[in-house]
């Protein structure tokens, strides 16, 4: 379980077909120092297990499925990606509960300056629309966000200052891919309901 608050943004040192599954090297400062194999961390809003790691470094296996269903396949070496390690109990819960289990991937419509604002729109896995409301939560790339409109499977966001410059979400340009969870409430609500007898 994860809040969607980024703790740092690494880079892709290595991304490659390996025997069993596809290898992920990322290099980073801060999650490296707190964590142990077997651990998880949301790399793009995405739950990956540690495989291995040194004082710089991490490293995923990452499945087939994993990449086909996530913006993973537009990885190369640089990219910058965002990284969170797992909610620990005693921590504080800033964001929202994110599990790392991504819905699928948006495509970037629009995203630009509006006065001294960023304004990010994005259009969502076909469907996904059903669990957006205006004010609720999102995570893009893993950050937790609060939707400020909803027109049909598009979402729209404002970023504040602090994203820009703590997450990849500022580089993003119009037609780049995103890793897309909606809120987990809205899922179990909407399963929920379902069941009810009428």
């Amino acid at each position: 379980m994860f809040t969607g608050i980024v703790e740092e943004t690494g880079r892709v040192v290595a991304f490659a077909r390996g025997p069993e599954a596809w290898r992920l090297q990322i290099s980073a400062l801060v999650v490296p120092a707190g964590v142990a194999r077997g651990d998880s961390v949301a790399v793009n809003g995405c739950c990956l297990t540690v495989e291995q790691f040194d004082r710089g470094h991490l490293w995923f296996d990452v499945l087939e499925e994993t990449r086909r269903r996530t913006s993973f396949s537009a990885l190369a070496p640089g990219a910058p990606v965002n990284l969170e390690r797992a909610l620990r109990a005693d921590g504080r819960l800033g964001g929202h509960f994110v599990t790392g289990h991504i819905d699928g991937t948006g495509l970037v419509v629009v995203f630009e300056s509006r006065g001294a604002d960023h304004y990010l729109r994005v259009r969502g896995p076909a469907g996904g629309g059903r669990w957006l409301v205006a004010k609720g939560a999102v995570a893009l790339d893993g950050v937790s966000l609060t939707v400020a409109e909803v027109a049909g499977d598009e979402l729209a966001v404002w970023l504040i200052p602090h994203t820009l410059r703590a997450t990849n979400l500022g580089i993003r340009r119009a037609g780049d891919l995103v890793n897309v969870e909606f809120d987990l409430l809205a899922k179990h609500t909407e399963k929920l309901l379902a069941f009810r007898q009428p």
